[in-house]
């Protein structure tokens, strides 16, 4: 919304009292319904600050006005952009529409807009809404099908513009067929995760997860549905506690022990209502004999809205059909849910109309949908399960959305009302190429997975037969990168889920090649503790059936989830059970594999020469069979293990590899990492202009592909070399654009770098409050994220604020938190690094005989680890204290051995350094 700021400054920066008076009257005097002056205070400030877009380009439009009127009388003309409302119109479109963030703000359900009646129920719900309300929460409680879901809807949809702060519609699916109700611990992870906690922050228990979801929700205006919940106890877990929360509940039950509700009873239609409800869909104005024809149609629906939506929609399609002729047909099949109380007669009666009005491919088209394992479905899943042309599934789930069988969630995306499910499974039951017909859809499924995992993959297959072919021969959604993947993959997520339940039952080869192939979406988004289930299982379940190369590869996801969830012992435990299990079936491509990651647990717990030697026998793998990018990326991994021990000319020399080998096969976004890896090396020796020259290079190359994280990346690294050279100005633009680049992408993580990057310029330009505010944001981000290393290192940065600032005694005790973290997250490249920042901060705080000890310390580490960059600084650091404790001789042997070592790495510290030395050996002046 930067535009709107300029609109605002253009106004002369009214008050936003001004602002929301001079909008409440104008809405008034065009007969817009107006919001509370508090509600409509805060979207303002909303709006004005860039959060919370509105829902809809209505709620923005009375407030642009009042702006462009201000505006006008304070300075004549405005430019077109701020004064022409059609602009904004597509400028808040392109607002509302920007990629799906991590953090979920809305789930509702789609409104309805032929809702007609219900008026005093949705009038109660909205006055109980208003500010100073005392109760909270509201159940809404009925038979099936009688308009809970929809009620709740229609008055979220009209409560949204007060709760910017969360809508969110919760299927708790209590009565949903093949569905078991909805684990509350389950519905809280996924809730929190929404909110954006990180997976490994998630707690285990239920009672912790609640408490942590009200705490996160108890100070905001957060709208909560909770649909078909089965009793108390069910929800009670999910129920907010904050004031300004408001809690929506459907149940088919009264739930009577939930005393701090109010609850509203729905009833079926009144006839009127029913009537009314009926023609307008069917598009009928009936006259003399078929007002009768209506009243009894109505009446045999048992005034239920959703049997009333059936035939309606069917009739209003078929206009030569008398209404008459539809009365008589639908009465004589009314007896046909026997299984149902005699209310709900009426409803099988509906569905058995509308189905025997389909023609027959079309009656078989819809009995499979009852086969389906999931909840939605689109056209590819359709034309698989059916086995027919893409073009026809369309034409077929168009029909049937027209004659209201299902409901159409998303544009393209349709699922069944549950009732319609089970009527559906009914039907289904007796077929007899049923389970081929499902195997059609599992396979469906595993391929396009297979195929979305292509492109987020960072690391080579091991499998011999990953399912990424098109198992099926049904037509495949295809994926230009791997945004569109993504998306497929967070998409269908749940049916993948529901597919891995059934298949774990009914077909376990299948059950381990779909987990299998979602395992980099379940390490990128977790739940964590989900992807240790479900890789586990699999792991088991290809020992029972003797399958040992998907045993491995099972053993090589769980690991990584285990490494994700910070269990390291255990992960390099299962490795090695890897490793050794693709030596047994003589599989080199998986050994490779395995090798490789091992490698990396050794880096990351700066064991470097041992990673170094993995590595190696990885990289030898990799070449005899003949994976290039296998060794690209196993070259880059050794550049990162040279880099980190200080050695920069062999990691340039290996990241030059690396870059050749992506050129020769093609792969840009491997050319374009390898652009940044040589960046971040020339950075660190400070040859900054040919650092710049490559991020340069990269970030154009990510940006010409289409990978916005890697641009994002790139452009960050660019405005640190700016930093590095003293070009404050322009490197904190660079890292603001990557900044917004990060959180337009939903990079949480991302985000929280850049905010610590930028809190590194603000500190070197002297701004330490702004530098302060900075990491502390980062800080929290990290915290929030679960992602630890950041958090250590946005300790480290508010601990040289400190120590610059002269609050020595703080700046000590934030570097040993840094260190804590480094120690326990096992990154001994960064505890050698944490413990000369700390050793710093003591000398400074006049402490040099325990910061002596501490540089020492941090020598032992750097040269266990073999890191020469910090075995430099840490040889610098005794020097000083050995100069301030008197021993200027020693002093000058350690500064001595210091710069020799900063000399061959060609490290940037040198100069400081020899000047030092210089000041450190200068005769003593004659008075």
């Amino acid at each position: 919304m930067t535009r709107f700021a300029e609109l605002w400054e253009a106004a002369g920066n009214p008050t936003l009292q001004r602002v929301a008076m001079a909008t409440e009257a104008r809405m008034k005097a065009t007969r817009t319904p107006v919001q509370s002056h508090r509600s409509l205070m805060q979207r303002i400030s909303d709006w004005r600050t860039g959060r919370n877009v509105p829902s809809r380009f209505e709620s923005l439009d009375p407030v642009l006005v009042t702006l462009i009127s201000l505006a006008r009388q304070a300075s004549g003309p405005l430019p077109a952009p701020l004064s022409n409302r059609s602009a904004w119109r597509h400028l808040w479109k392109a607002a509302s529409t920007q990629p799906v963030r991590p953090t979920v703000l809305t789930s509702l359900r789609r409104d309805v807009p032929t809702f007609v009646g219900r008026d005093v129920e949705v009038n109660r719900i909205l006055d109980a809404a208003e500010p100073g309300r005392v109760v909270a929460i509201h159940t809404v409680d009925g038979m099936p099908g009688v308009g809970k879901t929809a009620l709740v809807t229609r008055a979220a949809h009209l409560l949204a513009d007060s709760f910017p702060d969360g809508r969110f519609f919760v299927e708790l699916n209590t009565h949903t067929p093949g569905q078991a109700p909805a684990d509350p611990a389950e519905v809280l992870a996924t809730l929190l995760t929404g909110l954006g906690i990180a997976p490994s922050h998630i707690p285990d228990s239920l009672d912790a997860r609640r408490d942590l979801w009200r705490d996160r929700v108890a100070a905001k205006r957060v709208l909560l549905i909770l649909d078909d919940a089965r009793d108390h106890d069910h929800i009670e877990p999910l129920l907010p506690t904050g004031s300004e929360c408001l809690t929506l509940i459907t149940s088919r039950r009264r739930l009577i022990a939930l005393d701090s509700a109010l609850p509203l009873p729905l009833d079926t239609l009144d006839p009127d209502t029913a009537k009314d409800l009926f023609c307008r869909l069917a598009q009928r104005n009936p006259q003399g004999d078929d007002l009768a024809a209506v009243a009894e149609i109505v009446q045999l629906c048992g005034y239920l809205p959703l049997a009333i939506v059936l035939l309606a929609g069917r009739i209003a399609h078929h206009p030569v059909w008398t209404l008459t002729g539809l009365a008589e047909q639908f009465r004589a099949a009314q007896d046909r849910l026997g299984e149902l109380d005699a209310g709900q007669r009426a409803v099988r009666a509906a569905f058995t109309a509308s189905y025997e009005s389909l023609p027959p491919g079309r009656q078989r088209l819809f009995r499979t949908l009852g086969l389906h394992p999931g909840t939605d479905f689109d056209a590819y899943a359709v034309a698989a399960l059916n086995d027919i042309p893409l073009a026809e599934a369309r034409t077929e789930l168009d029909a049937l959305y027209t004659d209201h069988l299902i409901e159409e969630t998303t544009p393209g995306r349709y699922c069944l009302h549950d009732l319609v499910r089970e009527y559906a499974r009914a039907l289904a039951a007796p077929l007899s190429d049923g389970t081929a017909t499902v195997r059609r859809l599992l396979d469906y499924y595993l391929s396009t997975a297979a195929a979305a995992d292509q492109w987020l993959t960072r690391r080579p297959d091991s499998t011999d037969d990953p399912h990424a072919s098109d198992l099926t021969g049904a037509v495949l959604p295809e994926f230009g990168n791997e945004t569109h993947a993504l998306a497929w993959l967070r998409v269908e997520r749940t049916n993948l889920l529901a597919c891995l339940e059934y298949t774990a039952e009914h077909d376990p080869a299948r059950m381990i090649a779909l987990t299998e192939a979602l395992a980099e979406l379940l390490e990128r988004e977790g739940p964590w503790p989900t992807a240790l289930r479900l890789h586990q299982r699999a792991a088991e379940a290809a020992e029972h059936l003797g399958d040992h190369l998907s045993r491995a590869n099972a053993l090589t996801n769980l690991s990584i989830a285990q490494w994700r969830t910070g269990q390291y012992d255990q992960r390099t435990d299962l490795m090695g059970q890897a490793l050794a299990l693709y030596r047994e079936i003589g599989h080199p491509l998986g050994e490779a594999n395995a090798l490789r990651n091992l490698g990396i647990a050794q880096w990351r717990n700066g064991n470097h020469d041992q990673a170094a030697e993995l590595l190696r026998q990885a990289l030898i793998l990799y070449q005899d069979t003949g994976y290039r990018l296998g060794e690209a990326n196993t070259l880059a991994s050794l550049g990162g293990v040279r880099r980190d021990n200080g050695d920069y000319e062999q990691a340039a020399h290996l990241f030059q590899q690396v870059l050749t080998l992506h050129r020769e096969i093609g792969h840009r976004l491997g050319e374009a990492s390898a652009l940044g890896f040589l960046g971040s090396v020339r950075r660190y020796t400070g040859d900054y202009g040919q650092a710049a020259d490559l991020l340069l290079r990269a970030a154009t190359l990510f940006q010409e592909i289409g990978y916005r994280l890697g641009e994002a990346n790139a452009v960050s690294n660019l405005g640190l070399v700016r930093r590095d050279t003293g070009d404050y100005g322009q490197a904190a633009d660079l890292i603001h654009q990557a900044l917004n680049q990060f959180r337009e992408i939903g990079d949480r993580i991302g985000e929280a770098i850049n905010l610590n990057n930028l809190a590194t310029v603000c500190r070197e330009t002297g701004d330490h409050e702004q530098a302060t505010g900075l990491s502390r944001q980062a800080l929290t981000l990290f915290r929030e994220t679960g992602y630890r290393l950041g958090e250590a290192e946005a300790l480290a940065n508010l601990a040289t604020v400190c120590r610059e600032t002269g609050n020595h005694e703080q700046a000590a005790d934030l570097s040993r938190q840094a260190l804590a973290l480094f120690r326990d997250i096992g990154y001994r490249v960064k505890e050698a690094e944490a413990l000369n920042n700390t050793a710093k901060a003591l000398l400074a705080a006049g402490e040099p005989g325990e910061a002596l000890t501490m540089f020492t310390h941090a020598l032992r580490v750097a040269r266990d680890i073999d890191s020469r960059i910090q075995q430099a600084r840490a040889m610098e650091g005794t020097a000083r204290c050995r100069a301030a404790l008197g021993d200027a001789a020693t002093a000058s042997t350690n500064l001595r051995h210091a710069i020799d070592l900063y000399r061959r790495l060609g490290a940037s510290e040198t100069d400081a350094a020899t000047t030092y030395l210089a000041v450190l050996e200068a005769p003593p002046r004659r008075v």
